[in-house]
């Protein structure tokens, strides 16, 4: 029960505090109006030089803006606990370590599903692209699974965020590198072959796949391999990551870096 109570209510009281100390506009055009102007960004470029469908950029980057919140506020449940000199604090407790950090995970999951889906719903009825309302629930659900899969990759670096002294900049590579390996604005056979190899093991590849192809009419169960492989990402993410950050906290003990910042 201790347990189940350290995974919601620390998970939810970390979360709270990325922004205890902002306003709480900060939230509206950070994750709010930013991905809107990303999406209009690249529908235009997309219109000028005549490539892909506006349906195809509004997907895209929809759903790869959620690796903002993803990536940024999980790196600071450690790194904002560490800047503040807290973390020594937390790492002492009794609380066993899976819900502590795993819960920390939940919020953040579900603030770039947000993210995404607003981003989504705002930047389509701009640029006016037309989604059968059939797709509206299995697209969704994609996207959540999305949000999933980028969380693993924040716990990975946020793992990192014991040891390394700023993690924005990590996370603003990580960012770039999602951003033109996902196939969120440039299709993946069309990429060179190392990128392709690259593309199929990172977040949001499959799940933007699936549902651009959910967006043409096809049924979830068409896609329901490419929804499971994005999963599987975020899993071998999420355990990868919890295990950097177990293992970060050993190596910060003995570098006497855990309260560094």
């Amino acid at each position: 029960m201790n347990s189940v109570r350290v995974f919601f209510v620390g998970g939810l009281t970390s979360y709270r505090a990325l922004f205890g100390w902002l306003s709480p506009w900060v939230f509206i055009p950070s994750l709010v109006v930013a991905p809107v102007f990303q999406i209009l960004l690249f529908v235009y470029i997309g219109r000028s030089a005549q490539l892909e469908s506006d349906e195809f950029y509004v997907i895209g980057n929809a759903i790869q803006y959620a690796s903002i919140p993803c990536l940024f506020a999980m790196t600071q449940t450690i790194a904002g606990e560490r800047f503040q000199q807290t973390l020594g604090y937390i790492l002492i407790s009794p609380a066993r370590r899976l819900p502590l950090f795993v819960g920390r995970a939940l919020p953040v999951m579900l603030n770039g599903f947000f993210t995404a889906a607003v981003a989504l719903v705002v930047g389509g009825a701009i640029v006016g692209i037309d989604i059968p309302t059939s797709a509206y629930a299995p697209i969704a659900f994609v996207t959540l699974v999305c949000a999933f899969s980028c969380t693993g990759l924040g716990m990975v670096n946020a793992g990192l965020g014991f040891v390394v002294r700023e993690n924005a900049v990590l996370s603003n590579i990580m960012f770039g590198v999602l951003l033109v390996f996902s196939g969120s604005n440039v299709p993946i056979d069309q990429l060179p072959g190392w990128m392709q190899a690259v593309s199929e093991v990172i977040p949001f590849t499959h799940g933007i796949e699936a549902a651009r192809d959910l967006a043409d009419g096809e049924p979830f169960s068409q896609v329901a391999g490419l929804v499971g492989t994005e999963a599987l990402i975020g899993v071998v993410y999420g355990i990868l990551g919890y295990s950097l950050i177990r293992a970060m906290e050993v190596v910060s003990r003995h570098r006497a870096t855990l309260e560094v910042a």
